[in-house]
């Protein structure tokens, strides 16, 4: 794996611009937003990803072995926490971990997220970070001594990495440039899919559709970043109008505590019916966990990606994992 160089890690203060906080192009310091990423950088990600299927097949490196990587979960969380640390032990590191971070005696007396990171980045070389708050892993960011990975913040915030593996998965299959993408589900909560539309902006002749009840479509904000970056988009309230013309369907959960009429959500899932009209070599994306959205008899499906897109989650976070760690 050639070597990559990168401007030392220094802590961040509220002083400073964004961009200087997080790191831009080539030199990244913490990853907190999809924004962050240039198309140079992201391939240079993806390469390194290939690389760390290679390492994963040979049963991983010792490289990493004095590295400490803390997970600190503000929120529960499963697949996401097990592929940090699953990569984090591939590379030869060590964890320290917390899923219930919420619940510790300090954050009960109030100590804020600052103080906290303060301190674990004392003990760490990297701090991966769930936080309730939307927001809250840039301020933990600004704060920090050592790298900070956003791994999800708030309703409506943003979940970075999630989308990297996303993109990934994609990228593994076809070109990026000239995709058509149906983002369906839970869109104004949805941290997975507001930070993939951040990506897909990236790219040339992307179109994006995004399919949910009403209630629940993408907020403005996006659909304003995307005419900003003139990425061609529809919002769309019915699957049937989109689902035979998209290369990719990301398909999110919708909460059925979130919908007044249960029946109506079988109008955004996907089964075996729906298959019928997709293009024979689409891709079915899902971050999971899946609810009523996704049907279990998609799973056998060619074109069902989603557990090759887990799979594909260790991959892309050992690799930005090096990417941060080579700066200590």
């Amino acid at each position: 794996m050639r070597e990559m160089a990168f401007t030392p890690v220094q802590p961040a203060t509220e002083s400073q611009p964004l961009q200087s906080q997080l790191g831009c192009d080539m030199k990244l310091r913490h990853v907190v937003e999809s924004q962050q990423f240039t198309v140079p950088l992201l391939m240079d990600l993806f390469n390194r990803a290939r690389g760390m299927e290679r390492v994963v097949a040979r049963g991983g490196t010792l490289d990493y072995q004095n590295k400490i990587m803390a997970t600190l979960f503000y929120q529960p969380s499963t697949r996401t926490r097990f592929s940090f640390e699953a990569a984090m032990h591939r590379l030869g590191g060590r964890v320290l971990s917390t899923e219930h971070a919420r619940a510790f005696s300090s954050e009960i007396e109030a100590e804020q997220v600052e103080d906290s990171i303060r301190i674990i980045g004392s003990y760490s070389d990297v701090i991966v970070i769930r936080h309730h708050e939307e927001g809250g892993a840039k301020r933990a960011a600004q704060v920090s001594p050592v790298p900070v990975i956003n791994a999800g913040d708030g309703n409506g915030g943003q979940h970075p990495t999630q989308a990297l593996l996303d993109l990934y998965t994609i990228y593994r299959e076809r070109p990026l440039d000239g995709l058509s993408v149906a983002i369906i589900g839970e869109l104004d909560r949805g941290r997975t899919a507001r930070s993939l539309a951040y990506l897909l902006a990236k790219f040339e002749r992307v179109k994006i559709f995004f399919v949910s009840p009403p209630e629940m479509q993408m907020k403005p904000d996006i659909l304003e970043y995307l005419d900003e970056h003139g990425i061609r988009y529809e919002v769309e309230s019915e699957i049937e109008r989109v689902i035979g013309e998209v290369d990719v369907v990301y398909q999110t959960r919708i909460r059925p505590e979130r919908v007044a009429d249960i029946k109506g959500l079988k109008r955004y899932a996907i089964d075996s019916a729906v298959l019928r009209h997709m293009k024979p070599d689409a891709m079915i994306l899902h971050p999971l966990p899946r609810t009523v959205e996704l049907d279990k008899t998609v799973d056998d499906d060619p074109r069902a990606f989603y557990f090759r897109q887990a799979v594909n989650g260790l991959y892309v976070r050992m690799a930005l994992l090096t990417m941060l760690l080579e700066n200590q």
